[in-house]
């Protein structure tokens, strides 16, 4: 949904009202196509027409220049960069996310243009605070928490294999229960330590989950609480991996220069973490210069983390880690080069991933066929790029994931342009699984 939608959703406009609202304030024709042109065309209104909608908004006309279209437009409550870095200020963020964000359905981003990297260098330069033991309800034992920890690994599982549209909502009802004994019961502080650990991962999870179905509000409230989370049980890697995801959005949401900062200061955050960790940040540090085009730089991290990956069987990881296996770090990789459009590398590190790839990670399996199509299509392989879109397709339809739908019609809609008979066939098989 484009801000603008939201903005009339919120108020009950027609596209009909909203241009009505500000042909009455410019004394002009009052055209319904303008509206639309605006929201599903991707057109900036001109000067004249966003002044008169601000002041209809009660927006200053200060914030419109400064922000620009469409990021000034108000689309209800957005993420501040205000909230302590403390165990309560981490508590509140939980409390104010765990419940109402998987009700947030704006598929835009409600940050604003490089808030997320201000708050990623504040986490990079700010000590862990120390947490005190709550003094009410009843008590967090052990066998609860193990209960809590033990959960974690099939979540991620159910993500990997149903999408993000199938299990947001029960990783926020875990999210929700693990906030409320945070806050109403009695623990140590290791027990603490713990608590926000499970949560901030909860949170990782469930901004991922909302990120794959197209909810980037929601996944940005979930992973700016769990930032806090994380940063306040002192873990410093687990808040690397949730800037390495913030970064991902960014690069999905066409903000590279901030993915890069976001990456950056992921990296430079875990720089005591285990191997595997590091070599997971080094490539997505990598892939952001590969989508800024420098080519250099990209080759260097590739060079760092392929280092750091010989050393990951070595050492012991934390558990939401070790899907960071040779086959998804042969995945990065080829992104690197896809990126960089230098098809026949990309394709040697697919052809990688696809022969280690586990059978349990079937949305990830039909991303990187898709990834691989690609490389072959532009390697001028038409035939073998629609087989390899034909063995994604049942995944992609099976799993509720807006990404690799988005990714399934891009690739369709490139092969059937070349008019080969396998693309005809791909089109009948796509058309089939779709409808």
């Amino acid at each position: 949904m484009h801000p603008l939608s939201y903005v009339r959703e919120q108020r009950s406009w027609t596209q009909q009202d909203l241009v009505d609202v500000i042909a009455r304030r410019l004394n002009t024709a009052a055209r319904r196509e303008k509206a639309w042109r605006w929201e599903r065309w991707g057109v900036v209104p001109d000067e004249d027409s966003q002044v008169a909608l601000a002041d209809e908004l009660g927006v200053d006309r200060q914030t419109v220049k400064a922000l620009g279209w469409p990021h000034w437009l108000p689309t209800g409550p957005a993420i501040s960069a205000s909230a302590p870095w403390t165990v309560k200020g981490a508590l509140a963020l939980l409390d104010d996310t765990a419940g109402p964000a998987v009700l947030d359905r704006r598929g835009f981003l409600i940050m604003q243009a490089g808030l997320a990297a201000a708050i990623a260098e504040r986490w990079l330069a700010t000590e862990p605070p120390k947490i005190n033991a709550a003094l009410e309800g009843g008590r967090v034992d052990a066998d609860l928490l193990d209960c809590f920890e033990q959960r974690l690994p099939a979540l991620r599982r159910m993500d990997a294999s149903l999408g993000g549209g199938s299990v947001r909502s029960l990783v926020d009802a875990e999210l929700r229960l693990v906030t409320d004994l945070l806050r109403h019961s009695s623990y140590s502080e290791i027990t603490g330590n713990r608590l926000l650990v499970v949560a901030a991962e909860l949170g990782r999870i469930a901004g991922w989950a909302s990120f794959d179905a197209g909810f980037h509000a929601a996944a940005e409230r979930y992973w700016f609480a769990a930032l806090h989370a994380a940063h306040s049980a002192a873990d410093r890697a687990a808040g690397a991996n949730i800037l390495k995801c913030m970064s991902l959005q960014r690069v999905d949401t066409e903000r590279p220069t901030e993915a890069l900062r976001l990456a950056d200061a992921a990296r430079a955050g875990a720089k005591d973490a285990p191997a595997r960790v590091r070599a997971m940040l080094t490539t997505r540090l990598a892939r952001t210069h590969a989508v800024l085009g420098e080519s250099v730089a990209c080759e260097r991290r590739l060079a760092d983390a392929d280092t750091e990956m010989s050393r990951a069987d070595d050492e012991t990881s934390p558990a939401w880690a070790s899907y960071f296996d040779h086959a998804e770090y042969s995945a990065q990789v080829a992104a690197c080069y896809l990126l960089l459009q230098r098809h026949h590398a990309s394709d040697y590190w697919l052809q990688q991933t696809l022969a280690l790839q586990p059978a349990e990670r079937s949305r990830d399996r039909a991303t990187y066929l898709i990834w691989r199509a690609d490389s072959v299509l532009n390697l001028g392989d038409v035939e073998q790029a629609c087989s390899l879109v034909a063995q994604a397709a049942p995944d992609v339809v099976a799993t509720r994931s807006v990404r690799n739908h988005r990714r399934l019609l891009d690739i369709h809609g490139r092969l059937v342009a070349h008019r080969h008979p396998a693309a005809g066939k791909l089109d009948e098989c796509v058309r089939s699984l779709l409808t």
